[in-house]
């Protein structure tokens, strides 16, 4: 072997290692660029309207030898930071996103220098113990055992399809069995639990959509007596899925009239909480939400309600031994890891093997902080829900929906003369073209219906009486052209 050019190869490779006051150079141009974004967010828009989308990005193409630190921050200034959705102003009410800690941001920093490798015990003890220690404390606000499992995912529809695989294989599902399996769910149900039953092999498997009260919960009586009717028809009842906190509505099911039937009859009872799950920290939440702490399995989104940046999921299974009898796997040149742990590896209780260090963005903020300011924010955001809802029931031409489980707001606009629905789209339209305020719609019984969902840490008061204000103002204008 010929090593004559490994100097100059060393040299180039080199760059990607920068030392001293390269380093410095390069932190005090990011965290400039970082400190001037957060402090712009006050009064930039919600909601960038541009119609160029952002396409600028493409004029850099990737080069050989590169364009400087300064090119990027100004390309990501130009085109990334100042295009579409901003997800952290407190007028971003749409969706449900967390808005991005700072404390977050330094904890992933952190975890992007050190590399831990933290899904193997052995690998890196310390960061294994940290996403132990978040998965237990997690289990213990919701009110799970001890001896409960689980992992820190990529968001909630991995969280809910590994709760899937577990609660299948705990059930026996496959082969023909699958055509007989039923699952139960409501209309509100989060798309991600479809994906999933497609992805694990249960595509032919029996949905059936429970009817809902018109606060959009499931309803108890007809789960009942819709697994009797499968039974009786020969059908195999095997899991219930409900909702603590849907995307569409912020509806909470029944949760413990849910448990009481679910097994009752044997299945498998799954929570998805991806969203409300964490407001059980605060009071104004933890009445509504009980009966988690009964289910089989619950999936609950740090980068939702505790605002961690995307990326950011939990599972958690009430008997860990299932989840680890699903995922448990080993492979030779994993040899060496054998025998040293002392505590489970994320990567048996999960589908990632290599994953991201994404505990430590989850554990800085809670450790320097302290859970005290987390629980404020969510009872202020279930509370500046209450008052949205409030103010806007009040107000001539505005039809709200149900009260507020937790911090999302159905609404429409009932003009005097025109399609109402047709209404409302030209509203959102006007709303987003404003660009104060960003507010997104579903469906609801047919109707184009707009939704408020109070989630960023950022927002408070002053965000939803701004929110009020322009949704009257542009209304109004819509309303006399």
């Amino acid at each position: 072997m010929n090593v004559d050019h490994l100097p100059e190869l060393e040299r180039e490779s080199r760059r990607l290692d920068p030392v001293g006051a390269e380093r410095n150079r390069l932190m005090e141009a990011v965290f400039g660029y970082a400190s001037r974004y957060l402090d712009s967010i006050p009064s930039a828009p919600a909601y960038f309207h541009r119609p160029d989308r952002g396409i600028g990005v493409l004029d850099t193409p990737i080069s050989e030898e590169g364009v400087g630190i300064e090119r990027v921050l100004s390309i990501l200034g130009e085109h990334v930071d100042s295009v579409g959705i901003n997800t952290t102003s407190g007028r971003f009410l749409g969706y449900i996103p967390g808005g991005g800690l700072f404390y977050s941001a330094l904890g992933d920093f952190l975890a992007a220098v050190s590399n831990r490798y933290a899904s193997v015990f052995f690998a890196s003890p310390g960061a294994a113990r940290i996403e132990n220690q978040l998965v237990r404390w997690m289990g213990g606000i919701v009110g799970y055992p001890a001896d409960c499992a689980g992992y820190l995912a990529a968001g909630g529809s991995q969280a809910n399809l590994t709760a899937i695989v577990t609660a299948r294989d705990r059930h026996g599902i496959e082969g023909a069995g699958v055509s007989k399996a039923v699952v139960y769910l409501t209309e509100h149900a989060h798309h991600c639990i479809e994906k999933a039953l497609n992805l694990v092999g249960l595509r032919s498997c029996v949905r059936r959509l429970v009817p809902v009260d018109g606060s959009h919960r499931m309803l108890a009586s007809e789960l009942d007596v819709m697994i009797q009717r499968d039974r009786a028809d020969g059908l195999s009842p095997w899991m219930v899925v409900a909702s603590a906190g849907t995307t569409n509505t912020g509806s909470v099911d029944p949760l413990d009239e849910i448990a009481q039937v679910a097994h009752g009859r044997g299945l498998w009872y799954h929570v998805d909480g991806a969203y409300g799950a964490f407001f059980v920290l605060c009071p104004e939440g933890a009445g509504i939400l009980g009966g988690m702490d009964r289910s089989d399995s619950l999936v609950m989104d740090p980068h939702k309600t505790m605002f961690l940046p995307y990326g950011t999921g939990a599972l958690l299974v009430r008997d860990g031994r299932k989840l680890l009898a699903s995922h448990a796997t080993g492979a030779d040149y994993l040899q060496d890891t054998l025998g040293a742990d002392q505590e489970l590896s994320p990567a048996d209780l999960s589908p990632e093997l290599t994953k991201h260090f994404r505990g430590l963005r989850f554990w800085l903020p809670l450790q320097v902080l302290g859970a005290a300011p987390f629980r404020a924010a969510l009872s202020e955001k279930i509370r500046l829900a209450r008052h949205f809802h409030e103010r806007l029931s009040a107000i001539r031409g505005f039809e709200v929906g149900p009260y507020p489980d937790l911090s999302v707001v159905t609404y429409r606009y009932l003009p005097k003369r025109g399609d109402a629905d047709a209404f409302n789209r030209a509203l959102l339209a006007a709303i987003h073209e404003d660009g104060r305020v960003f507010v997104t719609s579903t469906q609801l019984d047919g109707k184009f219906t707009l939704r408020m969902a109070a989630v960023c840490f950022r927002t408070h008061l002053a965000d939803i009486e701004t929110a009020i204000e322009v949704l009257v103002e542009t209304a109004r204008r819509l309303e006399d052209e």
